[in-house]
C-alpha cells in the first residue's frame, strides 16, 4: 500500500481511479485483502490481480481513506497503476467495482476516472514548450518544426475571443478583416484559429444573433457550415436574416471542426456564389428583399452613382459630365459586351476583353485602376474588384449590389 504522490508512472500507460465507501471501520489491508480475494478468478486468470502483480502489469495499489466518526464510514479513493492495453484496463476497472464487502462490512467501490498518464505528459510538453516560445526570442532550428507546429495552434486557440453582446466565439481578425467566415460553434472557431484564419465566428445555433447580421452588411461574408442536416436549417436561418455572399460546407456526414488544414482550404476555395445556391434551394430573390432587414438598409449602402448616359451607337456616345474625362472616353468607345482594363494615368493595360472572361482579365492583370465594360456591376464583381485594388468600375448598371465598397468609385451608364 502506497501513497498517491508515490506512484511510479514513468514505466505504466493509465491510472485506474475509484472512490469507496464502508460502512463501518476499515484499514488500508482489509480493502486491499478484498480487492485482491473478491476479484479471484472474476475475469479470468490472466487479469488475476496477484498474477498482474508478479508480472509487473500493474503497480503497487495506493489506498487513501478518511474515517467519518459520525456516519461510522471509513471513504477513500483507490489508485491502481495499469501497464495494460484499454481493452484489459476497462474490465480490470469494472471488476474493481464489484467488491461489495470490506472484511465484515458492507461496502461499495465506483470508478472515477481512467488517467491517460502519456496523455497527461504531452499536455505538459506542450504547455511547457508554449511557455519557452513566449519568452524565447531565438530563431527554431528547421527539424523543430513538427514540435512547433503543434505549439502554435495552441497558441492560436488561446486568441479566441468574445464578440457583441452575446459574447459570440470568434478570431481577432474579424474587426480588421474585409472578409468573414460564419461557422455552427465554438469548437469550428477553435479548429479554424488552428489553422490560421483569423476572421471567423460562430452564430452558436439557428437563432442567428444581431451582431452577426450586422457584421454581414459590412462584409464579404461566407458562410461555413457542417456536411449534416443541421448544416441546411442554419443555412436557411441565414439566407434569410444575413447578407451572405457565398457558401461552402464540410464534405456530406462530416464537422467543420474536424477537419484538416487542406481540406479547410479545399472547402473554402470551392465556395459557391449565394445566387446558385438560393437556385437550388428554391429560394426567390424576393423573399430575401421583403425581409425586415434588407428592407432597412440605407439607400447609400446599396446604390452607385446613377449616371444617365444614352449610348446611341458603338463609335458615338453622349457621356455625362459627372463621369471624369479620362473615363468618358473610352466609354464612348466601347464595344458592345466587351471590356478595357486601365491602370494608372488611363494606361491601356487590356482592351477588347469579352465580358465572359473579364473577373479572369482581372485577377490575372497586375495594377488594375479601372475597369470599364457594356455590362452588368454584380456584388462578385465589386467582392474582386475590392480584393484587388481597383479604384473605378463602369458598367452599364448594377444588379443585386448589397454591399458598396467605400474605395470604389461605381458609374453607370442605360441605353
Amino acid at each position: 500500500m502506497v501513497n498517491e504522490e508515490e506512484i511510479d508512472t514513468s514505466t505504466v500507460k493509465y491510472l485506474i481511479h475509484e472512490k469507496f465507501s464502508i460502512n463501518g471501520v476499515a484499514e488500508r489491508s482489509d480493502i486491499i485483502g478484498a480487492l485482491f480475494g473478491q476479484t479471484e478468478g472474476l475475469i479470468g486468470e490472466g487479469l488475476d490481480l496477484r498474477e498482474l502483480q508478479k508480472t509487473s502489469r500493474i503497480g503497487r495499489i495506493a489506498v487513501k481513506l478518511q474515517y467519518q466518526k459520525k456516519q461510522r464510514k471509513t471513504i477513500g479513493t483507490i489508485i491502481v497503476p495499469s501497464s495494460l492495453d484499454r481493452v484489459e484496463t476497462a474490465l480490470l476497472a469494472a471488476a474493481l467495482e464489484t467488491v461489495d464487502r470490506v472484511g465484515p462490512c458492507v461496502g461499495k467501490i465506483s470508478l472515477l476516472k481512467i488517467e491517460d498518464v502519456r496523455e497527461s505528459k504531452r499536455r505538459q510538453i506542450i504547455t511547457r514548450a508554449s511557455q519557452i516560445l513566449k519568452t524565447w526570442d531565438h530563431e527554431i532550428a528547421p527539424d523543430s518544426i513538427s514540435v512547433l507546429e503543434e505549439v502554435l495552434k495552441e497558441a492560436r486557440i488561446s486568441i479566441i475571443q468574445k464578440y457583441g453582446k452575446e459574447e459570440l466565439p470568434a478570431g481577432p481578425g474579424i474587426q480588421d478583416s474585409d472578409n468573414l467566415i460564419i461557422v455552427e460553434g465554438r469548437a469550428d472557431v477553435v479548429n479554424l484559429l488552428k489553422h490560421g484564419f483569423r476572421n471567423v465566428i460562430a452564430v452558436q445555433g439557428t437563432n442567428v444573433p444581431s451582431d452577426v447580421i450586422e457584421l454581414t452588411r459590412k462584409k464579404v461574408t461566407t458562410a461555413f457550415l457542417d456536411g449534416d442536416h443541421g448544416g441546411e436549417l442554419i443555412l436557411r436561418e441565414l439566407i434569410h436574416l444575413t447578407d451572405l455572399d457565398y457558401v461552402t460546407k464540410a464534405p456530406p456526414n462530416r464537422e467543420v471542426e474536424e477537419l484538416s488544414s487542406k481540406e479547410l482550404l479545399k472547402a473554402l476555395r470551392s465556395k459557391i456564389p449565394i445566387e446558385q445556391i438560393m437556385k437550388e434551394m428554391n429560394i426567390l430573390p424576393e423573399d430575401i428583399q421583403s425581409s425586415d432587414e434588407v428592407a432597412n438598409k440605407s439607400q447609400s449602402e446599396v446604390a452607385p452613382k446613377e449616371i444617365p448616359i444614352i449610348v446611341q451607337s458603338q463609335q458615338s456616345a453622349s457621356v455625362a459630365a459627372k463621369i471624369p474625362r479620362t473615363l468618358a472616353r473610352f466609354v464612348e468607345n466601347l464595344s458592345e459586351q466587351e471590356a478595357i482594363l486601365l491602370g494608372a494615368k488611363s494606361k491601356i493595360l487590356k482592351e477588347q476583353i469579352p465580358i465572359s472572361e473579364l473577373i479572369d482579365s482581372i485577377l490575372e492583370t497586375d495594377d488594375v485602376e479601372t475597369v470599364i465594360f457594356d455590362g452588368i456591376i454584380t456584388q462578385r464583381l465589386l467582392d474582386v474588384a475590392l480584393e484587388r485594388g481597383i479604384k473605378n468600375i463602369v458598367g452599364a448598371k448594377q444588379h443585386d449590389v448589397t454591399k458598396k465598397p467605400l474605395d470604389i468609385d461605381l458609374y453607370t451608364f442605360s441605353e
